[in-house]
């Protein structure tokens, strides 16, 4: 048997030397040192040796192993090495040729709107918090004063996906969720900015559009209080010299409720096309929260009161920004994008 070893070892020896791809070196070490292999046999038959033979045996088995695999590492070594210099000769790049300019867009105006309204409350001491968009009929319309078969239900046109759950028609949902979770019923002073989904599409209206709600929940609050928060939002966002005007509406979870109006940026309040010659854009929704709203919540109305307002995202970007068409936001055309380039310098 110690010569069967010798033999398979020098042939094994040869054929590593003729290898001249990586791949016939691997297939050598197979043949001999693979699980199959021939010295691999050979130590697997070593039961039916005497218990003098099979020491010496082993001996000469491993030693012939430690040499082949000792000679096919410094082959993978040489055609790793080969083959390198073969990538590098042929995927040469000549940095002296010119650039490929690489198109490139701008930060989003959804995303420039959002960053600027957080910022904006976040150093009037609000919190932003968030919540899901696959809402239950409870959180988004129940919790909110709008039990099953109210009329009010019929403003939205909701996307259910069941009975229960739908795509939230507006974020006014966190603000039952974090009356909710706060347990200790402190005072509440939040913005949930987030995207909501009705059943819309034209050049003003998107099934999915980005509002921005914001509720404060306190003792003693009035309506000077939200009339104060949103003249510094307004005037933030879209212009230091403008106007509000509140007009009394109807929202079913604030009471009174309140339509907002800012004086037209455009003409300044003497009417033009934008505002359709009346002087005034209406911009947001907002009111005092309804008792039943805050009973719900897990608050006293007869202790606490609040404010509720709230705004499309979208309908802000395409004001301040000029942007004619709701549907340019949601298209990621980078002709449209970089235009945004020049806010950035």
């Amino acid at each position: 048997m110690e010569e069967q070893i010798s033999k398979i070892k020098e042939v094994a020896v040869e054929e590593i030397k003729k290898a001249t791809t990586a791949k016939e070196l691997d297939d050598v070490r197979v043949k001999y040192l693979g699980k199959k292999g021939e010295l691999t046999s050979i130590l697997r038959g070593m039961g039916s040796l005497s218990p003098e033979e099979r020491p010496i045996i082993g001996s000469k088995v491993n030693e012939a192993r430690d040499e082949l695999e000792s000679m096919i590492k410094d082959g993978e070594e040489k055609f790793a090495k080969l083959e390198l210099e073969r990538k590098l000769k042929e995927e040469r790049i000549d940095i002296t040729l010119p650039s490929t300019k690489v198109k490139r867009g701008s930060k989003h105006p959804l995303n420039r709107i959002i960053e600027e309204v957080e910022d904006l409350f976040v150093s009037m001491g609000y919190d932003v918090v968030t919540g899901p968009e696959l809402e239950t009929d409870e959180y988004c319309f129940e919790r909110l004063n709008l039990p099953k078969g109210h009329p009010a239900r019929d403003m939205q046109d909701s996307f259910y996906i069941t009975s229960e759950y739908l795509l939230r028609t507006q974020t006014s949902a966190v603000q039952a969720r974090t009356m909710m979770a706060n347990e200790e019923k402190t005072p509440i002073r939040v913005i949930c900015p987030g995207k909501t989904y009705r059943r819309d599409d034209d050049a003003t209206h998107s099934h999915q559009f980005s509002q921005v709600e914001g509720l404060v929940v306190d003792k003693n609050i009035s309506l000077a209080d939200l009339k104060g928060t949103l003249e510094v939002f307004v005037r933030k966002l879209l212009g230091e010299n403008l106007e509000l005007r509140f007009r009394p509406s109807y929202f079913p979870f604030t009471e009174p409720s309140y339509e907002v109006d800012v004086s037209c940026f455009k003409c300044g309040g003497k009417g033009c096309n934008l505002c359709k010659h009346t002087g005034w854009i209406e911009v947001l929704g907002s009111g005092i929260v309804h008792p039943n709203v805050l009973k719900m919540g897990g608050y006293d109305p007869d202790v606490y009161s609040g404010f509720a307002f709230g705004t499309g995202l979208d309908r802000l970007a395409m004001f301040k920004y000029g942007i004619t068409d709701i549907r340019l936001l949601y298209q990621n055309d980078v002709r449209f994008l970089k235009q945004f380039d020049k806010l950035d310098r």
